[in-house]
């Protein structure tokens, strides 16, 4: 679904920039060709909703508003954090890093969000307001493309609300007779702003169909597991600390004094948050979805590498069985949905393409994260009584038995050994086997080898390379040349449904066998054993499962490890109220400029990070406040 072209009309923008600023955010001033026309202009309204082809595109525009999450340039979750690192990325906007260095501030803000989605809110109120008038459609069609479109109103809302915390609720367009005073909206409570947005999402649900039927023309669009995962994910966010009884922005307050956070914490959220997975759960089962397993398509597999190639592909095989929610959206002006990312993602994999540059494979996750995998028996690095934790930086020499993951006879650290297939699936690293359709490939990439640094731009700055992200089926081809599956961005894949489930289930009840049920799910398809069993047989804590702070700390650890450089970890941690503790950590990797493997096997800072409480939401912009008197800054900036 293409968005029509635009086009700015420099008079109009300039009135309002001069006059009244707001009205930019509240209820639009650019003139589009086709699309996006001012409030009185009714003729051109009436004519955008006259025929179906017309309305297509205004539903298209109304898609358009949706983030290319795929895209590590405008997606802050991929790159502003603490899961990847990269050195001057000379062909890229630096906006993420500038956020994970901690140089965001109340006037140089990164990536914002505020403006473009009051756009979309606008665009989202002006198709429900005139669907119904068009005159070569059915009822059915018109019900249903409605209820995409509040889908995506609540969706638009959500987003901004994830960054920036209480928001002005823009539920209708106003008139254009409004005075500036009746465009100047308040911010709501955060408890409300999210009352609005699950009861929209229950409207959506309503109407949309199980599953997409015409797949060769219909596919992105919005169906009911959809609305109802997204919904469950707003309740389960609304339920964590950072909304529920946060006490570090009680005093976040309006200009009326009501306070936009309750300091008192809920207990019912979960509840709510609980019901709404199992909800969604429902959905998507009905609707055939399952977690992915990798079909060998006559390949003569182990059974270690379809379990490696099965957590792999559950994101890089666009509308697999598992993915709730493939998006679409690509990168602003191309089709490029995770081309560029797969590019950044993989080294210079084949030694027979050695002069193709193309591949730069600097999206490096950091020691941080490859700490983060369990062992091979299903428990951290620094809980199993049986890896040796103190030596993880010391060398080993990979031997045959496991030559589907180190190279054989090569010499790496003890961090790569004898951890989870998540671990392999997920990281490449100096000895690794990284495995594809067209061959199996050995990474060495210590000084002078082929994926070591060549340059002064965009190299590998850790030592571990994010295998995850990359298809199986990419190709590095002669001279400049690159196949590359370009798959659509997993917004929410069930396996990430699934862990929210049973960390609700743990807040309401504690452990209980439902819970278990649930995580256990996702590590079985991982080739792990139980939680029970691997905390009882192989933990230094092996009663750790069952409290509910325990437990909670494995869900916790089971979500960061499942969904990893997804961008999942960056909501996450914020959701939590653990960006403070993770992001004033020590950014590291090995030493990545050495060649010899005593050297290079040294833990290197790459950066120390600053995280301060005002982090957890964007500041807003000066000209949003100066146009609004009755929007409050952002706590802390």
């Amino acid at each position: 679904m293409e968005p029509v072209s635009t086009y700015k009309c420099p008079a109009v923008m300039q009135c309002i920039k001069n006059w009244l600023p707001v009205l930019c955010i509240l209820f639009a001033g650019s003139c589009k060709k086709y699309l996006d026309v001012v409030p009185d202009n009714v003729a051109t309204i009436d004519n955008a909703f006259k025929l179906k082809q017309e309305a297509t595109k205004y539903l298209a525009t109304c898609y358009s508003y949706l983030p290319a999450s795929g895209d590590m340039q405008t997606n802050p979750a991929l790159c502003a954090g603490d899961e990847f690192w990269m050195v001057a990325p000379f062909a890229l906007s630096e906006s993420p890093w500038k956020i994970a260095m901690g140089y965001q501030t109340a006037t140089t803000i990164y990536m914002p969000g505020w403006s473009n989605m009051f756009s979309a809110f606008r665009d989202c109120n002006i198709f429900l307001d005139n669907i119904n008038k068009v005159v070569d459609m059915t009822d059915a069609e018109k019900d249903r493309w409605g209820h995409e479109v509040k889908f995506l109103k609540a969706y638009y809302h959500w987003c901004l609300l994830r960054m920036y915390g209480p928001i002005p609720v823009t539920d209708v367009n106003l008139p254009i007779s409004a005075t500036s005073d009746e465009a100047q909206r308040p911010r709501q409570t955060v408890d409300s702003a999210i009352n609005y947005i699950a009861g929209l999402l229950d409207e959506a649900a309503a109407g949309l169909p199980a599953t997409i039927s015409d797949r060769t023309t219909q596919l992105g669009h919005i169906t009911k597991p959809i609305a109802l995962a997204i919904k469950a994910k707003v309740l389960v966010t609304a339920a964590s600390p950072l909304f529920n009884g946060n006490g570090d922005y009680a005093g976040f307050k309006n200009y009326d004094g009501t306070a936009f956070f309750n300091a008192a914490y809920d207990a019912g959220k979960w509840e709510r948050a609980a019901a709404a997975c199992k909800e969604a759960i429902t959905a998507c089962e009905s609707a055939g979805m399952h977690l992915y397993k990798f079909d060998k398509l006559g390949l003569s597999l182990s059974d270690a590498m379809v379990t490696q190639m099965s957590i792999r592909n559950s994101v890089t095989e666009a509308w697999n069985a598992e993915i709730i929610w493939n998006n679409t959206k690509g990168s602003a002006g191309t089709t490029d949905r995770t081309y560029t990312l797969q590019r950044f993602a993989m080294p210079r994999l084949d030694p027979t393409k050695i002069t193709n540059e193309m591949c730069l494979g600097s999206l490096a996750p950091t020691l941080k994260i490859a700490e983060l995998f369990y062992t091979e028996n299903g428990v951290p690095i620094n809980e199993d009584k049986n890896w040796d934790y103190s030596n993880r930086y010391k060398l080993r020499t990979g031997k045959a038995a496991e030559n589907e993951f180190i190279t054989n006879g090569y010499e790496t650290a003890v961090l790569n050994f004898n951890r989870e297939p998540r671990f392999y699936a997920n990281l490449a690293f100096d000895g690794a086997v990284w495995y594809m359709q067209n061959g199996t490939f050995n990474v060495q990439a210590k000084n002078g080898q082929l994926q070591s640094r060549k340059g002064n731009w965009d190299y590998n700055a850790t030592g571990y390379f994010a295998k995850k992200l990359v298809n199986w089926k990419y190709v590095i081809k002669d001279a400049q040349e690159l196949t590359i599956e370009d798959y659509a961005w997993p917004e929410m894949r069930l396996s990430d449904l699934y862990l929210l489930y049973a960390e609700a289930l743990n807040e309401v009840n504690g452990p209980g066998t439902e819970a278990f049920e649930y995580i256990n799910k996702v590590r079985l398809r991982a080739g792990l054993k139980t939680v029970q069993e691997s905390w009882t047989n192989y933990s230094l804590q092996p009663a750790k499962y069952q409290s509910k702070d325990g437990l909670r700390q494995i869900i916790q650890q089971e979500r960061l490890i499942e969904l990893a450089l997804e961008g999942s970890r960056f909501w996450d941690l914020r959701r939590w109220k653990k960006s403070f503790e993770e992001l004033n950590k020590p950014v590291m990797g090995w030493d990545v400029d050495q060649e010899a493997a005593a050297y290079y096997y040294r833990p290197r800072l790459r950066y120390q990070q600053t995280f301060k409480t005002r982090d957890y939401f964007w500041p807003l912009d000066y000209w949003d406040l100066l146009g609004n008197k009755r929007l409050v800054q952002n706590y802390g900036w």
